[in-house]
């Protein structure tokens, strides 16, 4: 591959041809970037949500974990129960008495508006993880139709040239196929990692989406348990 036969035929490609080897390079470079982000993101948020689920589960009352789920930013869970806690406190002082005693138990509606603003938190964290994600299946989806285009023009190149010299030998349609053959692969190899990662990506998300929701649903059956 290095051997200079491929700087040959870039060097021979026409300027259509260079324009969609070189867009669609740039798109598989972003898409990388983004595969090794994500990655390193998604890491991250297993091992806090791991670790912050733990914790959570070991406390004996509901707003143990306060300090512990600051110190895991990257944890969705972590940031729902943090939203969760803080409309608790916002509940108490609300119903607080003049001489600031806090409310012995709260009522269906407060745990709804509870349940309410933990569901908005859990949209931000999940609208957070699928962030960046679509330029991959934008790549996954236009990146082979991108390379098809540029087989096209090769092939046609091929043609022309063909009634340009009045000959089909190899020497006269070699350039445009291997022109054809170069967008296919450069095409090719841009939509198949990214048609894996946002599989893979948009799998994490869907996991991530129904940990959140048993967990919102642990969060207010503890908080009932507590407050009522």
């Amino acid at each position: 591959m290095f051997s200079g036969t491929i700087w040959q035929i870039i060097g021979d490609t026409s300027a259509f041809g260079l324009f969609i080897l070189i867009a669609l390079m740039l798109m598989s470079i972003v898409s990388w970037i983004i595969i090794i982000h994500k990655w390193r993101e998604y890491r991250a948020i297993d091992y806090q949500t791991g670790a912050f689920t733990q914790h959570f589960r070991g406390g004996r009352k509901i707003g143990d974990s306060m300090s512990h789920a600051k110190s895991l930013p990257c944890s969705p869970l972590s940031q729902i129960y943090i939203a969760g806690c803080n409309e608790l406190e916002h509940l108490y002082e609300l119903q607080a008495e003049p001489a600031q005693k806090a409310p012995t138990q709260f009522s269906i509606d407060d745990f709804e508006v509870v349940e309410m603003t933990m569901l908005k938190a859990q949209s931000e964290q999940i609208s957070k993880m699928e962030r960046k994600v679509v330029f991959l299946a934008t790549t996954a989806n236009s990146a082979p139709f991108m390379g098809l285009m540029g087989t096209v023009v090769g092939i046609m190149n091929s043609f022309w040239s063909i009634g340009e010299r009045g000959s089909a030998s190899l020497a006269v349609v070699a350039p445009g196929i291997a022109e054809a053959l170069l967008a296919t692969i450069v095409g090719l190899g841009a939509a198949i990692p990214a048609v894996i990662a946002y599989n893979w990506a948009s799998s994490k998300t869907k996991f991530m989406n129904e940990h959140t929701d048993n967990f919102i649903l642990e969060f207010i059956a503890r908080a009932k348990k507590e407050f009522r």
